[in-house]
């Protein structure tokens, strides 16, 4: 990438924020009413009058709405308050009516519950200290792109967000982005939970984020994430050998209890604190991104993780954990329509 900054290029660059919603040059930092109107109000125009955008409980606020050609190329985000589950983020491509991105803004990056806050330092997604939310996923578009913020909480929230663009012509066989949130508690009686389905078309698979609440004693992780790719039926092509194996850790992340770590493309961000090792009320906060390990697929892909822990005498045992996930992937189809974890009829599921 560093080889990249040699040579010239034909790009706009520009960033949508509340300063300066719509991105056009020159045009930021203009405000002369705004957010921080009191803070300003002895300095004026220019002086961060409207860094933040308000958004109370049953609104939703959009954050851009731009038109043309391009790529977002990476968005940083902070709500401020503790509410990042309430606040469901929807992004939109091309004018099409179903968003390609759905998920809790938490969920989004990683990090499910911010009643334990944990750093999160991987190649496409950050989240740093105080809440600082990244994605550096490219996202192109051929005629523009929707970003929304819902809030299905009971709390007013204040959003900071800076969405970085650039404005250039993309090759014609450039993917969208996609990212769909899910969530099953309890997992029904030996069933596997299901990250992904009903996807159509051509593109790859490229991460996982997986939030897992114990509901028994024991370990939980011995069963196998599966990839059902062009056709597959019954069996999978792709089969691994284990939960914590799939996010590239190993016998049970058990390093004198469980031990957190962070890799630039997999890693296990969070452990709730909690004396006993092996004991139910644990979560867990997991990602594994295909950055170089894309799986491809060119007609239909389904992935799925069973819920395994152990019985006595060597048997495995069929868990019925709180199980949430968010799947992320590129694909030239932006029709697909998939089940609905986040309206206010099921808002349980994600409280």
């Amino acid at each position: 990438m560093l080889n990249s900054l040699t040579r010239q290029k034909d790009i706009r660059s520009f960033s949508v924020t509340p300063e300066n919603l719509t991105g056009e040059k020159g045009k930021g930092g203009m405000a002369t009413k705004g957010s921080a109107s009191y803070a300003a109000r002895e300095l004026g125009q220019g002086w961060k009058v409207n860094p933040y955008l308000i958004v109370k409980p049953g609104e939703t606020a959009t954050l851009a709405d731009i038109k043309g050609q391009g790529a977002i190329k990476h968005f940083w985000i902070t709500d401020v308050l503790p509410a990042s589950r309430m606040l469901i983020l929807r992004i939109y491509f091309d004018g099409h009516k179903n968003p390609a991105v759905e998920a809790p803004l938490s969920d989004f990056f990683c990090n499910a519950d911010y009643n334990e806050f944990r750093q999160l330092t991987s190649l496409p997604m950050c989240v740093n200290p105080a809440k600082g939310m990244n994605c550096y996923f490219e996202m192109p578009y051929f005629k523009g792109f929707r970003f929304e913020i819902e809030n299905i909480g009971d709390v007013v929230c204040n959003l900071y967000y800076q969405i970085d663009c650039e404005e250039k012509v993309i090759p014609e066989d450039s993917l969208y982005f996609h990212a769909q949130f899910r969530r099953i508690n309890p997992l029904p009686y030996k069933e596997a939970y299901t990250i992904l389905d009903k996807v159509k078309g051509n593109g790859h698979y490229v991460g996982t984020y997986l939030h897992w609440g114990v509901k028994s004693n024991g370990w939980w992780g011995e069963g196998e994430v599966k990839f059902y790719i062009d056709g597959d039926t019954e069996f999978p092509t792709l089969c691994g050998t284990g939960t914590e194996d799939y996010f590239c850790g190993s016998c049970n992340f058990d390093v004198d209890g469980y031990r957190e770590f962070c890799t630039p493309y997999a890693g296990l961000n969070k452990v709730n604190k909690i004396d006993n090792t092996y004991c139910t009320q644990r979560y867990f906060d997991m990602y594994r991104w295909h950055i170089t390990d894309p799986v491809y697929f060119k007609e239909d892909l389904k992935v799925t993780v069973q819920a395994l822990g152990w019985r006595r005498d060597g048997r495995y045992l069929p868990l019925q954990d709180d199980i949430s996930s968010v799947a992320y992937w590129y694909s030239d189809n932006l029709d697909d329509e998939y089940p609905n974890y986040l309206d206010t009829d099921t808002l349980e599921l994600i409280r």
